[in-house]
């Protein structure tokens, strides 16, 4: 159900609104990881590279609508807080309508081109087919996952962060289900996985939109979902690109080092791909604790209560630290184990073990930089979360490009261009932080 997070012991709340948006992405980790077992297995490895192929730009078109969802909510969030429930209702109407135009345009074109694009991405011949319809059918059904992820990021806002995941859940579970059923059973290769991910998007969206219905009041539009209040939508669409824009530069950032990473033989680039899946797991808890002050912090800027987002803010910076010194003596601990997860060639399993005991002691880092991302959120200011990204995503690229070809370095000092992208990202974020006063800013949200 929906919570004020506006009053009450705030170090409680942010770890029990933290907790489900965690387990939301194991969870979907998890599934993706399932996924590729069930593909590669019993579709073969034709099929396994033919979605390894189209997962980058699946990736980078869902991080883009994903952030859309993401930048609607904080101005829900703000709404909410401030207990302005007209406005509230017509900025939930306004960017389910914008972005369900928005995601199904975009599907539309990408599944229309999906093998010029997969002959833009040079893959190989043998596979473009396969790669192309399984694009199509995730594109056509983009506006499904589009509608969840926007009515779970609304949930979010007004504080439910465990419903989103219950119905997750049962969609995962349905989706391994119809991955089995398609794909082992009715034999229909990675096409089967696509449709059985639709199908089950659709009724993740489906059970969402029932239970607001059903348990949310004031979200009970009716013809009211198809308001589109022109004077929201501006500030909507302002918010909700900023944050896509910043979440597929982080992808972006991703395929170019990727791209350096492929140079330097099979060995790294099998290591890359094991030791990165890793880093997304080790990652989760800190991303999601930004994300939930973000929502805390939205939702007392609305209702005016600067101590409770500057107290929000701080220990939102003491939760970071201690995830990461847990999640980083974990990964240093269990990096040979890890690593045989993936592979049982010694010198992938080697050359991971050196990387996760190097960025292990590097997670520190990147918590200061994602609490202070969740306060710019929280407090309405997406350009600064846009440009610090871009910093650290460019310092990141730039450096290993450096000491990758200029400076002949091998694969093992790829996490200190990580760092590196870190510090330049701090080194511009401190600053700004400095200069916004928690009682005395004019909040982004209202004006």
């Amino acid at each position: 159900m929906n919570k004020d997070l506006t009053e009450g012991p705030i170090l409680p709340a942010l770890i029990n609104f933290t907790l489900p948006l965690i387990a939301g992405n194991l969870l979907q980790l998890t599934y993706n990881a399932v996924d590729s077992m069930i593909v590669g297995r019993y579709a073969g490895k034709a099929a396994l590279a033919a979605v390894g192929t189209s997962n980058p730009l699946m990736t980078l078109v869902l991080l883009f609508t994903n952030g859309i969802c993401l930048g609607a909510g904080l101005l829900v969030s703000y709404h909410y807080g401030a207990d302005d429930h007209s406005t509230l209702q017509r900025q939930v109407s306004t960017g389910l309508c914008a972005g369900m135009v928005f995601s199904l345009a975009v599907g539309l074109i990408i599944a229309v081109l999906s093998k010029p694009v997969m002959n833009l991405l040079r893959a190989d011949p043998a596979i473009i087919a396969e790669a192309a319809g399984y694009l199509r059918i995730i594109m056509l059904g983009l506006v499904f996952s589009f509608i969840y992820n926007y009515l779970a990021s609304m949930l979010r806002a007004i504080g439910d962060s465990r419903s989103p995941l219950i119905f997750l859940a049962i969609s995962t579970v349905l989706n391994i289900g119809g991955d089995l059923l398609l794909v082992t059973v009715f034999h229909l290769g990675i096409a089967g996985a696509a449709i059985s991910t639709v199908i089950c998007e659709a009724l993740c969206a489906l059970l969402c939109w029932i239970y607001i219905i059903k348990n949310i009041p004031f979200l009970r539009l009716g013809r009211k979902w198809l308001v589109v209040d022109y004077r929201l939508l501006k500030k909507t669409l302002s918010f909700g690109i900023v944050s896509a824009l910043q979440q597929s530069s982080v992808q972006l950032g991703k395929l170019v080092i990727q791209a350096f990473v492929n140079t330097l033989g099979v060995t790294a680039t099998a290591t890359f791909n094991a030791v990165n899946r890793t880093d997304d797991f080790a990652l989760v808890p800190e991303q999601n604790i930004a994300h939930a002050m973000s929502s805390v912090m939205a939702q007392n800027a609305g209702a005016h209560h600067s101590d409770r987002m500057k107290k929000t803010f701080y220990y939102g910076i003491l939760l970071e630290l201690a995830f990461s010194i847990v999640v980083a003596m974990i990964l240093y601990t269990l990096a040979e184990p890890i690593m045989r997860l993936f592979t049982d060639d010694a010198e992938v399993i080697s050359e991971g073990i050196a990387y996760l005991h190097l960025i292990a002691f590097m997670y520190p880092q990147p918590s200061i930089t994602n609490a202070i991302q969740g306060y710019f959120r929280g407090i309405g200011d997406l350009r600064i979360t846009l440009i610090s990204t871009i910093i650290n995503m460019g310092a990141r690229c730039i450096s290993c490009y450096i000491l990758l070809f200029h400076m002949g370095f091998t694969f093992a000092v790829l996490p200190w261009s990580y760092m590196i992208g870190w510090i330049a990202m701090a080194v511009y974020e401190i600053p700004v932080l400095l200069h916004h006063q928690f009682s005395a800013h004019k909040n982004n949200l209202a004006s």
